[in-house]
C-alpha cells in the first residue's frame, strides 16, 4: 500500500473516550466483526437505529477474504452512510486478533482506529515485549492498542486452542503498566465459536468466572476490560438452521443475563461474531429452502441482513446496554 492514512481523515474513532464513557456508565461497546457487505450495512444499521457506538472489527482471516484495501474503503463507506442516516455515533474501526507486530502495523497505516495484539499463546515476557512494541507504535498516531491475557478455548478463525487457560488476576496490573495497554481481553470462561461447551444431557453452561472478573478490577481499578467469545449462540437460529437441512449438533453459548452483567461492571467491550454467523445461516438456509428456484443473492442475502438488523439491535438493547450511548 502507498502512503500512510490516518483514520481520523477516514471519520473514524479510537476507542478510548468510549471505554471510559462505558466504564462510568455500566455498559459495554459493541464490538461486531464483518467480512462482507451485508454484515457491515446491518452493523451500521441497527447501532443507528438504536443510536449505540459501535466497534466494527476485521479479523485477519477477513482481510485476506475481503482484501485489506476494500476493506479500508468499505469502513470509510460505513462511516458515511452512517452519517447519511443522520446519526452521529462514533465508529471504530478495530484489528481483531492481530497476531504479529506486522499486521498492526500494516492496519495502523492504512487507517485502523484500534488494534489487537494478541500474544495471550505466547509466554508471559514475550507477550508483555510484543505488546509493548505495537503499543509505542500505535500511539504515536494516537490508535488505542487492546492485549490480552490468558486464552480462550474454541475456534475463530487463525485462533485455534483445545482449552481455555483463565487470566491470572495478580498478571494483569504487571501486564497493563509494562505495556501501556489502553484495554485487556481477559479469559474467565468465554470461549470463540459457536461450540463453546461440551455439555451432557440436562448439563447447565458453567457459569462466567465473576470472582476472576472482580479480582482484575480490584487490581486495575476502572481500567477497560474486553470479553471476547461472548455470543450467546441463538437456539432459535442454530434450530432454524436444523430445520433446513444444517447440522449443528450441541452448539452452546454464553447466556445472556451473564453477558449483561459482564457488561455492568468492568467489562466495556464484547464481542460477537458467532450469532451473527448463525443469524445469516440461519435465513439464508430457510429462504432457499422456501423458494428453491430463486437465484438471486440479494433476496437471500437481503434476508438475512434483515434478520441481522434485529439480532444487533437486540444484543445493543438487552445485553450490552450500550442502545442510546451513542
Amino acid at each position: 500500500m502507498g502512503d500512510a492514512v490516518s483514520y481520523k481523515d477516514l471519520g473514524l474513532v479510537n476507542s478510548r473516550e468510549l471505554f471510559k464513557k462505558a466504564v462510568d456508565g455500566g455498559y459495554a461497546i459493541p464490538a461486531y466483526n464483518f467480512n462482507n457487505l451485508e454484515q457491515l450495512q446491518a452493523i451500521i444499521t441497527a447501532c443507528a437505529e438504536t443510536n449505540s457506538p459501535v466497534i466494527i472489527q476485521v479479523s485477519k482471516g477477513a482481510r485476506s477474504y475481503a482484501n485489506e484495501t476494500m476493506l479500508r474503503y468499505m469502513a470509510t463507506g460505513a462511516v458515511q452512510m452512517a452519517r447519511e442516516m443522520g446519526s452521529d455515533i462514533p465508529i471504530v474501526l478495530h484489528l481483531d486478533h492481530g497476531d504479529s507486530f506486522e499486521i498492526c502495523k500494516s492496519c495502523i497505516d492504512s487507517g485502523f482506529s484500534s488494534v489487537m495484539i494478541d500474544g495471550s499463546h505466547l509466554p508471559y515476557d514475550e507477550n508483555v515485549a510484543l505488546t509493548k512494541k505495537v503499543v509505542e507504535y500505535a500511539h504515536q498516531f494516537d490508535v488505542t492498542v487492546e492485549g490480552e491475557l490468558g486464552v480462550l478455548a474454541g475456534i475463530e478463525d487463525e485462533v485455534v486452542a483445545e482449552k481455555s487457560t483463565y487470566t491470572q488476576p495478580d498478571e494483569v496490573e504487571d501486564f497493563v503498566k509494562k505495556t501501556g495497554v489502553d484495554s485487556l481481553a481477559i479469559s474467565i470462561g468465554t470461549s470463540h465459536g459457536a461450540y463453546k461447551f461440551k455439555l451432557k444431557e440436562g448439563e447447565e453452561v458453567p457459569p462466567l468466572r465473576f470472582d476472576i472478573l472482580e479480582e482484575c478490577e480490584k487490581r486495575i481499578p476502572g481500567f477497560p476490560i474486553v470479553l471476547h467469545g461472548a455470543s450467546s449462540v441463538v437456539q432459535a437460529y442454530v434450530d432454524l438452521i436444523n430445520q433446513y437441512g444444517g447440522k449443528m449438533d450441541g452448539a452452546v453459548g454464553v447466556p445472556e443475563e451473564q453477558l449483561r452483567r459482564a457488561a455492568a461492571s468492568a467489562v466495556c467491550k464484547i464481542n460477537i461474531d458467532s450469532d451473527g454467523r448463525l443469524a445469516v445461516t440461519a435465513k439464508v438456509r430457510e429462504y432457499l429452502a422456501n423458494d428453491p428456484g430463486e437465484f438471486d443473492p440479494r433476496k437471500y442475502l437481503g434476508a438475512a441482513r434483515k434478520e441481522l438488523i434485529e439480532l444487533i439491535k437486540h444484543k445493543n438493547e438487552a445485553v450490552l446496554g450500550s442502545a442510546g450511548k451513542g
